[in-house]
């Protein structure tokens, strides 16, 4: 029996652990990186446990989330960054470099290595044929310092691609419709690995846009082989040398397969609120716009922008639309500036804005009071925008550009020619990475902002946890939800005490106030609680607020490792009929919490208030179990030190 690649480069960086889905497997991690919005935090954990230098073959700090500095607080944090990264050997990327993602597979990614990075979207490096993987900040630190990662062995899902996309429709359709077929919860649990006969016709570009949207799946990440086109991709970078071929066996066998003709697709959208509400442009019909913006780590590459260029030039942004691009990276911006494409862009009225994530993220560019905006982004959550009664649909950004001219969602499908994007090399650029000159601790002090305030630590659990329902909450729960990340909240990214008093906004403002009250709490969640972002300011706040566990219908992946890491347990519902029997405000206690919890699959929990009883099932691995024990990832480093 063959072997898949996702397999392969698993068992190529296997540490310990057997290999088979659902089992414990620590994996040596090759490169991390860290954006500024979770990497403050990083850092002041990776300070906690006082390494020299890092242990990774390579690990970069990217500025790219809090780049409008409208105060002190985001440029304290980028020199807090900066500081830290000189002092262990980390390379640290400059604001207006451009996005994380799109600069690591330019300038460092390379084919079957591992990279583990504290942002979602880290997957994007799949499209290079990398294990490359989001996790919680604290998991970054951890693999920095000790060069491993621990995680449950996947399965290896099939999207098996054939045939060849036609004009006007893109990578980004292609893993819409995936979504639109699978669901935000369909790649739980999974390794979404992508083959056949039209894999070669998708550039690297193209593949990444796919992996990079494997985050909206729910899947551990997502994998394409290394090939002709990555060659040429590399090469195009500079970095030939770095090219590996890499492929799965022709008799591999996947624990499940969707099949995907590219020549029957056609231009989609994901509707508001979600990225899998998807239906075709031509069944949504011409609803007015008001806002287009294009970039974000999705769809910011010189291709994309280059096929931007070519519907806009000559042509003329409609009155009644604002439309904003972020370049992903200054080599990109640098490319488009010397070839003409810039010039078309600002001449048909489009509002070129920094190299950075920007509006994806809330930092900027919200849309008007009940606006329409297209976004070539990766997420529409309610409110991500910065916009509470925005409506927000993900397109690709050939619709994003033809929609801009027309005022209305539209697709010049069937209307006008579109020509494929040639290849072209991006110059390498430097000058906005600052190298560190060996690693001296004693020397290189820390630069600490007084907006920099410690992060919370849990305490080693008891005979006895008990808390109130502070919220009980429904299905698809974000980590937008959450803790909310907009232009007000993230220059405060390291400040967890203020962040506190915005947790669960959106749905419950009382929140904040009713943990403060109980002061032991318990959060009731339904199916895929956590979904989304990778910040474990969702996690860390709630540990702040005094949350002891939470009990849920099931948990998206990474909120759920973040809540180990800080010690507050989760919990699935053996019967998810019981989440409706509890209220706001019960009373739940798991007696003899240590042994229930250290021994046994199934635990109960008890309704005092209803005088009911709930089994429930943590899933903890021996190793989930000993942090849950010491009260979270830190202490036991220290407990075990």
């Amino acid at each position: 029996m063959g072997k898949t690649l996702a397999y392969k480069l698993l068992e190529n960086h296997l540490v310990s652990g057997e290999m088979t889905p659902g089992e414990e497997i620590t994996i040596k991690i090759d490169q991390t990186l860290t954006q500024d919005s979770t990497g403050t935090m990083v850092y002041l954990q990776l300070e906690a446990m006082d390494i020299d230098k890092v242990q990774t073959e390579l690990s970069v700090a990217y500025v790219d989330h809090n780049t409008l500095q409208t105060g002190f607080e985001n440029a304290d944090d980028h020199e807090f960054i900066k500081s830290v990264a000189r002092r262990h050997g980390v390379l640290f990327s400059k604001p207006g470099n451009g996005i994380c993602h799109q600069l690591h597979l330019e300038n460092f990614g390379i084919p079957g290595k591992t990279l583990l990075g504290s942002d979602s979207h880290t997957p994007t490096g799949g499209g290079i044929g990398m294990i490359a993987i989001g996790a919680g900040g604290l998991d970054v630190a951890m693999a920095m310092a000790r060069g491993t990662y621990s995680l449950t062995m996947p399965e290896v899902y099939n999207v098996k691609l054939t045939g060849k996309l036609r004009p006007w429709v893109s990578a980004k359709d292609v893993i819409l419709y995936v979504l639109q077929q699978l669901s935000v919860k369909g790649g739980v649990g999974r390794i979404m690995e992508y083959t056949g006969d039209g894999v070669a016709n998708l550039s690297v570009p193209d593949r990444a846009t796919i992996t990079n949207m494997g985050a909206e799946l729910g899947a551990t990440t997502s994998v394409f082989p290394s090939d002709e086109n990555t060659k040429a991709f590399m090469e195009a970078m500079g970095r030939g040398a770095d090219f590996v071929p890499l492929a799965a066996d022709a008799d591999a066998v996947y624990d499940g397969v969707l099949e995907v003709d590219l020549s029957t697709l056609e231009p989609l959208a994901a509707k508001p609120h979600s990225p899998d509400n998807v239906d075709s442009v031509a069944n949504i019909g011409a609803i007015k716009v008001d806002q287009v913006a294009i970039g974000s780590c999705t769809n910011s590459s010189y291709a994309d922008l280059m096929k931007v260029a070519e519907i806009l030039k000559g042509r003329k942004v409609a009155p009644d639309v604002s439309l904003v691009i972020s370049p992903g990276s200054s080599r990109i911006l640098t490319k488009l500036a010397t070839n003409g494409a810039l010039a078309d862009l600002i001449q048909a009225g489009a509002r070129v804005i920094e190299n950075a994530c920007g509006p994806c993220i809330g930092m900027g560019q919200s849309p008007r009071s009940g606006g329409v905006s297209l976004r070539t982004f990766n997420r529409n959550f309610k409110g991500r925008s910065g916009t509470k009664d925005a409506d927000i649909y993900l397109v690709s950004p050939e619709t994003a550009a033809y929609s801009a001219i027309q005022g209305v969602l539209a697709t010049g499908m069937g209307k006008e020619d579109l020509q494929p994007v040639p290849a072209a090399e991006l110059t390498p650029n430097d000058n906005f990475i600052v190298y560190p000159e060996g690693t001296n601790t004693e020397n290189t002090p820390v630069q600490m902002g007084p907006n920099i305030k410690p992060f919370p630590l849990n305490v080693a659990l008891g005979e006895e946890l008990k808390g109130r329902v502070a919220i009980h909450a429904g299905d698809n729960i974000t980590t937008d939800d959450i803790m909310p990340s907009d232009s007000r909240l993230l220059p405060y990214r390291s400040n967890v005490p203020h962040l506190s008093d915005y947790s669960f906004e959106t749905i419950d403002t009382g929140f904040p106030a009713r943990c403060r009250e109980y002061q032991s709490n318990v959060i009731v969640g339904g199916e895929n609680y956590g979904q989304g972002s990778s910040r474990e300011h969702a996690a860390l706040v709630p540990l702040y607020l005094g949350v002891r566990f939470v009990m849920a219908k099931s948990f998206a992946r990474i909120h759920r490792s973040n809540l180990i890491n800080s010690g507050i347990v989760p919990m699935v519902f053996v019967d998810p009929s019981d989440y409706d029997t509890i209220e706001l405000g019960d009373t739940m206690v798991i007696e003899n919490a240590l042994e229930q919890i250290q021994g046994q699959e199934e635990i109960v929990v008890k309704n005092i208030t209803k005088n009911k009883e709930y089994v429930m099932k943590p899933e903890l691995s021996d190793l989930e179990k000993e942090m849950i024990r010491y009260g979270g990832k830190i202490n036991t480093l220290k407990a075990k030190q």
